[in-house]
Formats: structure tokens, sequence, C-alpha cells
């Protein structure tokens, strides 16, 4: 079932600039997909309609087969079912503690103030930020912050997480913890949809991309039937994976030809290379 689906979504920018032109997009319950595509390609916008943020000039935005509506109590509604977490988690922080910006949601739909310490502690436990509830958000690294932001549409209890480039800005070894909270997260039943341009990441967690481009979705598919298209990778102004392109470079130059579709992690890789070793 589709828990988000995106119909011929039109959006223009207020000097008449189109944005988004004619989308279709659409998520079914429990997988993590990618909205793949250079900066400026329209995949910020796309998500600010997934919950009421911005609404499009034609078209319609779909919540588990229902129509969005922009009154007040819809949008409150899907909000608490769809959160997103912005590409600068500073856009969201604003607390003079960590404790009081993760409970800003909970407290602002009118639960309890002990239902809300609930809520922050189980989520800052979720993404191992417990024992911050004292600090001020601004102190906190860059990764630090992006995973109190989780914390924050995680105590609003959604059932979709939406992430603008979670892994940008931060380093290795923050961006790989947070993969794996996100992986944890849909390993529990939620929906994960991510945007970004890290070709290199794509593979290693989502099960669908969706490749985006001067506003249109220009291919979608698994990772493998997407990569393998590499004239629309490159069209986008992408590029492959680097083992990828490793692999690429060797059966163009070298005549070495390892399987039918290029690996795209390193454990791929490994594996068509003992596999051509063994024949």
């Amino acid at each position: 079932m589709n828990i988000i689906e995106a119909k011929n979504i039109v959006y223009e920018y207020p000097d008449g600039t189109e944005a988004l032109k004619h989308i279709d997009f659409k998520v079914e319950k429990g997988d993590i997909v990618a909205l793949l595509g250079p900066n400026g390609a329209g995949k910020s916008t796309l998500f600010l309609h997934f919950n009421g943020i911005l609404e499009p000039a034609s078209g319609e935005i779909l919540i588990d087969n229902k129509r969005l509506k922009y009154d007040r109590k819809s949008l409150l509604k899907v909000r608490q079912k769809i959160g997103i977490v912005f590409q600068n988690p500073d856009d969201q922080l604003f607390a003079p503690t960590v404790e009081e910006d993760v409970a800003f949601g909970p407290l602002n739909i009118g639960l309890s103030q002990e239902e809300a310490k609930k809520r922050v502690e189980d989520s800052l436990k979720k993404v191992g930020m417990e024992g911050f509830e004292k600090k001020p958000p601004h102190h906190l690294s860059g990764g630090q912050k992006k995973r109190i932001a989780i914390a924050g549409i995680l105590a609003m209890g959604p059932e979709v997480m939406i992430l603008d480039e979670p892994t940008s800005g931060l380093d290795p070894k923050g961006a790989s913890k947070i993969l794996k909270l996100l992986y944890k997260l849909n390993d529990e039943g939620m929906t994960i949809i991510i945007s970004t341009h890290d070709v290199d990441l794509v593979p290693i967690y989502a099960k669908k991309i969706n490749v985006i481009n001067k506003g249109k979705i220009i291919k979608e598919g698994t990772p493998h039937e997407v990569f393998d298209d590499v004239d629309i990778i490159r069209k986008a102004n992408l590029r492959l994976p680097r083992i990828a392109h490793l692999v690429e470079i060797l059966e163009k130059e070298d005549q070495f030809k390892l399987a039918d579709h290029y690996p795209l992690t390193i454990g791929e890789a490994r594996k068509s290379i003992l596999e051509h070793i063994d024949k």
C-alpha cells in the first residue's frame, strides 16, 4: 500500500518559474526510498509538499490513498504522521535545552507534561542522546544536532520520516551513525524517505531510487535498475558510485567484464571478483 503518493504535481515559484514539472512519486509503507538528484533539482521542494508546507499549483498529494487537505485540522494530523528533518538542523532547533526542543512538538499537540516527558526520554534513547537533556542544542556537534532533530520528529510518533540530505556536513563516522539509526527505525516499521546527491551512500541503504533533475523524475527503480542506466545518471549531472565507476573503466578500457550489473558496493564487488577468479 502506498503511504504517500504525488500525482502530477506542478509547483511554481512566485516569479512563475516551474520548480516541479508534473511529478509522479510514490512510497510504499515500510520502504526506504531515496530521491536522488543534484543541488537545485527540486528535491527539497517536493518534500515540502508531503506534509502540506507547500501546496501545488496543480496535481494532488495522497496520504494513505486520501487526498491531502490544507485546512488547519488536516495539516496538524498529517504533520503528526509525516515528519521532516531539514538539511540544516539549526533550522529546527530553537529551544534553550535539548529536552525543551524535543518536547515542543508533543506539548504543541496537547499532550500532558508527563506524556511529553516520556516521549522525550524514549526519543533521545533511540537516537543515542540520553544524558544530553539539559545541554543547549547550539553547543552540540553537527551529528549530535542532526540526531536531536530526528528525536524531535520521533517524539511526535510519526509513521513516515523524511530527511533532506541527512549526511550533509557530517564526517564519515557521523554519517554512518545516522544511517545505522535510519536502518534501525526502518526495521521497527517506519517508512523512510531520503533526499541526497551522494551516489555512494544510496546503494547501501535505499531499496528504491527516484532520480530527479530540473524538476522532473527521470528514472525510478531498484539501485541496479537506476545505476545500470549510465546515460540517465550522467544526464542528471550525477556519477556512478566509485566502485561501479572503477568497474566501468575496467570494462571499457581493459575489456575486463565482471558481471552483467555494475557492483554498487564493496561487498558486491568482492563477490563478483571472487566469482570471476573461480571461473
